[in-house]
């Protein structure tokens, strides 16, 4: 008989609680960013003379 008081006690202090808080200080994110470009120019054989002869073309 007293299984049956105690029962819905039991399942009451069983059930899980989730609290969402914000939190006190504010959050940071650190970003260290190191973008490098390497870029690649390839000129035909004609193009690089003509600009040899006249280095004032451009």
């Amino acid at each position: 008989m007293k299984i049956i008081f105690l029962l819905p006690f039991l399942l009451v202090a069983c059930s899980p609680e989730v609290k969402i808080q914000a939190p006190d200080k504010p959050i940071e994110i650190n970003l260290n960013v190191n973008i490098e470009h390497h870029i690649k120019v390839e000129i035909e054989k004609d193009v690089k003379t003509a600009i040899s002869k006249n280095p004032n073309l451009f």
